[in-house]
């Protein structure tokens, strides 16, 4: 029986505009949609749970994945390591699992170069305002943080346009239903379907 292989898609967005509340929603209704787990070699905190929040690796074993080319992307932020493990991202990839990558833009930009097949979606806040709102209403961060964190919303968005699909955060329901759809839509490209071509006309 036929079983096609799962799609990659690349999700990014600024801090504040829902992206983890999205891809909730997500897969909820999504049984066949697996999000990657991250790794790093940050110390655990207490809300952290390993495996979960990230996989939690020694600089030593973070290099050494680096090294073997272990990783589809990462990067280096105030003296530790994050990135996406290459293997357990092919290996749901073939399982016939939609992966989808919550990622950074550096992050994107390099895996979209060693995959170009991935999905890019990047989702917008309906307004700055309405972002800056957003991270306010968290009441976990003082006003400089958050000034940083709308300098650096605006950088991110700007690189928007290098990604295929761009989605505004307006509402959770509709956001999410359009994700879904994008990635029902990516499954039936002819492009992903080559093979299941090749089975109906021998069947035939």
């Amino acid at each position: 029986m036929y079983k096609q292989r799962g799609v990659l898609v690349v999700f990014s967005g600024p801090s504040g505009c829902g992206k983890g509340t999205v891809l909730k929603r997500v897969m909820e209704k999504n049984e066949n949609i697996f999000l990657s787990v991250s790794a790093t070699t940050r110390a655990p905190r207490n809300e952290d749970t390993d495996g979960v929040t990230y996989h939690f690796i020694t600089q030593e074993q973070f290099q050494k994945l680096i090294a073997e080319d272990g990783m589809l992307e990462y990067a280096e932020y105030c003296g530790n390591y994050y990135g996406t493990p290459r293997k357990a991202v092919l290996d749901r990839l073939e399982a016939g699992y939609d992966v989808v990558l919550e990622i950074e833009v550096q992050g994107a930009l390099q895996v979209k170069k060693k995959f170009p097949e991935a999905v890019m979606i990047f989702l917008l806040p309906p307004s700055i305002e309405e972002l800056a709102r957003r991270l306010t209403d968290r009441r976990t961060e003082d006003d400089g943080t958050i000034r940083k964190r709308m300098k650096t919303a605006i950088s991110e968005m700007q690189q928007a346009p290098q990604y295929d699909y761009m989605l505004i955060n307006d509402s959770i329901e509709e956001t999410a239903q359009r994700f879904a759809a994008i990635i029902s839509a990516e499954r039936s490209k002819a492009s992903r379907m080559k093979e299941r071509i090749g089975e109906v006309l021998y069947d035939a």
